[in-house]
């Protein structure tokens, strides 16, 4: 069983995102704004790490593609 729940293009968007205001926090926030800001850094760097987003699980959001394959016995595409 797979919980990944984000696509590629997701997972790096996060990454970026997620270093993005990790650097901020650290080198130009200061007080309580950068707290925030490396706080939400880093949630999006481990999501995007870890490909698995629990808001998503929650509203049954997916941006994965799944792949399809033809079945042997119907002729119709079932996920793999």
């Amino acid at each position: 069983m797979t919980f990944i729940n984000e696509g590629e293009w997701d997972r790096g968007v996060r990454l970026l995102v997620g270093l993005s205001l990790l650097a901020a926090g650290w080198g130009f926030a200061s007080g309580g704004l950068g707290i925030v800001l490396i706080a939400i850094g880093a949630l999006g760097l481990v999501t995007g790490i870890a490909g698995w987003c629990p808001a998503y699980t929650a509203f049954g959001v997916t941006t994965r593609k799944v792949a399809t394959r033809p079945c042997a016995n119907c002729d119709a595409e079932h996920h793999l």
